[in-house]
């Protein structure tokens, strides 16, 4: 039976481009996210590889809405590996004109609803003694990254904080946790910056497929080896 992977933030950007990178080399990939015809579109093209793929819709900010996921792919027989790519930030990100409401929503996706989802998967990871959690956070968690705003560097590093208690609490018990710091990606999620970058600052980002093939990197790697955390950057970034 092939390993099996849930991929929060699946349904575009970094996270679809997880899907099937991660189906590629062999893993069954189930997606979530809160667009569901999304969701649907990325596994069809998962399937259209001939990998394994299915849509869970689900917005991770739900604590009620990550347990039931939690219970319901426990019952299908488990997650072994955890991909956490879903994230938001807004354009009113900096305190002259903080957005506040925003401020809550950003750190529930990308801190709180994280550790719900990996509350979800992480007893059943225990008990077969083995899995991973492997956290795409920002290259704003460990650089001075001013641009990325108040909400997104607190629950950025947050994550970091996140990943090393798993790695501190679940040593020696299989479970193990990577904090992958990537730098700018051209995505649709630079669109929210508060002046979204031309073509030319695009081209020289990382891509969703660059980060991509690290996570498989990190997945396919020895289960006797722990990645605790991993910077990416473009090579043009100072």
């Amino acid at each position: 039976m092939a390993a099996r992977a849930w991929i929060t933030g699946g349904g575009s950007g970094v996270g679809a481009a997880c899907a099937l990178a991660l189906a590629a080399a062999g893993l069954e990939v189930i997606v979530s996210g809160r667009r569901g015809e999304r969701l649907e579109a990325v596994a069809a093209a998962v399937r259209a590889t001939g990998g394994a793929a299915s849509a869970l819709p689900l917005d991770v900010g739900d604590p009620d809405a990550v347990a039931a996921a939690g219970e319901v792919l426990e019952l299908a027989g488990g997650i072994d590996v955890f991909v956490a790519a879903a994230g938001l930030n807004t354009r009113r990100r900096h305190w002259d004109d903080l957005d506040l409401p925003a401020l809550d929503a950003i750190v529930a996706a990308n801190l709180t609803g994280l550790a719900h989802c990996a509350a979800a998967v992480l007893p059943g990871m225990r008990d077969r003694g083995d899995g991973l959690v492997v956290v795409i956070s920002s290259r704003a968690a460990v650089r001075d990254s001013p641009g990325a705003g108040a909400a997104y560097r607190m629950s950025k590093t947050g994550a970091g904080a996140l990943v090393a208690s798993l790695n501190d609490d679940l040593a020696g018990t299989g479970v193990r946790a990577t904090h992958l710091c990537p730098g700018d990606i051209a995505t649709g999620f630079v669109d929210a910056r508060p002046d979204a970058p031309d073509d030319a600052a695009l081209a020289v980002m990382l891509t969703p497929d660059d980060v991509a093939r690290v996570v498989t990197f990190v997945v396919t790697t020895p289960a006797r080896v722990r990645i605790d955390e991993l910077v990416v950057s473009p090579s043009a970034t100072p």
